[in-house]
């Protein structure tokens, strides 16, 4: 799943952030980003992507 993610926001940054925070005002920035041009949404997309992902990681370790 972390793949696609990551795939989906190379691709179509808002689809991957929608899909690793939902609704929220990171997929506002993203949006807001993404037709400011490609590459700032790309780069806020996979950044979103991997620091959701290391939160998750982190809060599993200290169970």
């Amino acid at each position: 799943m972390k793949l696609t993610r990551l795939l989906l926001g190379l691709f179509l940054p808002p689809v991957g952030v929608f899909m690793t925070v939902g609704v929220s005002p990171t997929l506002g920035i993203n949006i807001l980003l993404t037709l400011l041009g490609w590459l700032p949404g790309s780069i806020h997309a996979l950044w979103v992507i991997t620091k959701h992902d290391e939160r998750l990681n982190r809060e599993e370790g200290t169970f």
